[in-house]
């Protein structure tokens, strides 16, 4: 019989999302998560009436209110210390603080104290109180709760965030082992307000917060990744680029323009590259003159050299410099002189709609119950509703979906050898293809925490070679566990 280590069975099934940080990784934080579910636990309410929100969000307020936790008194007197004007910004300084430290159990400062943001400067008070919440509050617990929820997040913005990626490192002929030594992050977060994006750049790592959404948020986390990339190279040529400064002039009349750029040159340059290069990649929503209209002036300058760099065989990296050399101040005031601004920037409102449902389950009132009752955490009525499901039919794709449901309560029961032996039983029923693809994830899973390596790389093998739509997911999970399996190979 295997022999498992139950916590990592826990860690590594629930989630398979929350490993060590690599380039480009999609995954969730657990010291983020920490710190938002501390402070919705102080106060922090802001657009819990909208739909976009993340059902988790509406568990751990729940669960945390009934912990009665003694160091709840003391968020709430702290949270109500340190309000800001306007609820993304309540929110901008609690993510900066998460992200700044080394998170749970321990929460100290990982930055250098000349590094740490002016926003968190304030906040360095709140570190012990989150030592004690993630203590009192059994935060340990309800991340591992979570981890369903995340792993469904990540599924979602798996496949089109690897594809808009990409696009960007072909257009650009961006070497996609790493930049500059520097690594890109992004985080998926389901506490915040919805329809939040937010960026930092610390030390050499650049790291994007996305709050739940109708819609996967990937066209912004897409040009983050373009910062992330070009922003080093308007700082490496910027004594050649603040030559032509004088250009920012022709920025300040912009109504829709905000400050920032009217201010920072080198700011204003990458945003109109980026903005130029956006028009090039499929599927962009941005155009050159609407570019131009809101205040980004050298978007239609960057659009003329994307033509010339398109036929090139060099990478930006290489091409940049030279694009600098040909920007022409006088060229441009010329260009420039007929300009109309526009008088605000054209609004991209986010789509208001459900949360997108898991994969298709098959109508039967049963399996129905059997799942609310298991999304709800109720694991002994979830596995009475299987057992009931098993016996009220004989059809074997609903008995895969039982066995299926019996062995995810099963893990989360910390009886791991009982899980594995039921994703097996699932895939001799006849199971749909999300249901077949899903079980050989768990056993992949399994298979690696008990160290058989190799028949875990089978198993997610076995479920790429899933076909059907419903099944993407999973195949995306299966693709997180060969690359673990792979990062834990010796060099």
């Amino acid at each position: 019989m295997r022999r498992f280590f139950i916590p990592a069975v826990l860690w590594l099934l629930a989630a398979g999302c929350a490993g060590a940080a690599e380039h480009g990784q999609l995954d969730a934080s657990p010291g983020l998560f920490t710190v938002l579910a501390a402070i919705n636990a102080a106060g922090y309410d802001a657009e819990l009436a909208s739909p976009n929100n993340h059902a988790m969000r509406a568990q751990v307020r729940q669960a945390l209110a009934a912990s009665n936790a003694p160091v709840l008194k003391e968020l709430q007197s702290f949270f109500a210390a340190h309000r800001q004007q306007n609820a993304t910004a309540e929110l901008s300084q609690y993510v900066s603080l998460a992200l700044s430290t080394t998170g749970p159990p321990d929460f100290n400062l990982r930055l250098k104290s000349t590094q740490i943001p002016p926003d968190v400067q304030p906040l360095q008070d709140m570190l012990p109180l989150l030592q004690t919440f993630y203590v009192e509050a059994r935060i340990d617990k309800l991340w591992l709760q979570a981890q369903p929820a995340f792993d469904e997040v990540i599924a979602r913005y798996q496949q089109p965030l690897s594809q808009a990626i990409l696009q960007v490192n072909a257009y650009l002929r961006n070497p996609t082992s790493g930049y500059l030594g520097r690594r890109f992050q992004v985080y998926l977060d389901v506490l915040g307000a919805p329809n939040q994006v937010q960026t930092r750049s610390y030390a050499d790592d650049y790291i994007v917060v996305v709050t739940a959404s109708a819609e996967p948020r990937v066209d912004d986390v897409r040009h983050a990744y373009l910062h992330y990339l070009l922003d080093p190279l308007a700082t490496k040529y910027g004594m050649d680029l603040l030559k032509k400064r004088s250009l920012l002039d022709l920025a300040q009349p912009a109504p829709a323009l905000d400050a920032a750029y009217k201010s920072d040159f080198l700011l204003l340059t990458t945003e109109s590259l980026i903005k130029a290069i956006e028009t090039r990649l499929p599927g962009s929503k941005t155009r050159v003159d609407e570019a131009l209209r809101e205040g980004y002036i050298l978007t239609p300058f960057f659009s003329e050299q994307l033509l010339d760099f398109e036929k090139a065989p060099d990478a930006m990296r290489l091409a940049f410099p030279e694009m600098v050399k040909r920007l022409n101040s006088a060229a441009e005031i010329k260009r420039l002189a007929g300009v109309e601004f526009s008088a605000k920037a054209r609004e991209r409102a986010a789509k208001v709609a459900e949360r997108p449902a898991e994969p298709a389950v098959r109508v039967n009132p049963t399996l129905e119950e059997a799942e609310r009752l298991y999304k709800n955490r109720d694991l002994e009525g979830a596995k009475q509703a299987y057992l009931r499901l098993l016996k009220e039919t004989d059809d074997q794709p609903l008995h895969a979906r039982a066995y299926y449901g019996l062995a995810r309560v099963a893990v989360l029961q910390k009886d791991p050898e009982t899980g594995d032996r039921l994703f097996r039983k699932v895939l001799e029923c006849s199971p749909e293809p999300d249901v077949k693809a899903w079980a050989l994830v768990y056993l992949g899973r399994l298979s690696d925490i008990a160290g058989e390596r190799s028949q875990a790389e089978s198993h997610y093998q076995n479920a790429l070679a899933v076909k059907g739509d419903s099944a993407a997911a999973a195949r995306g999970a299966a693709e997180k566990g060969m690359r673990e399996i792979a990062s834990k190979q010796p060099n």
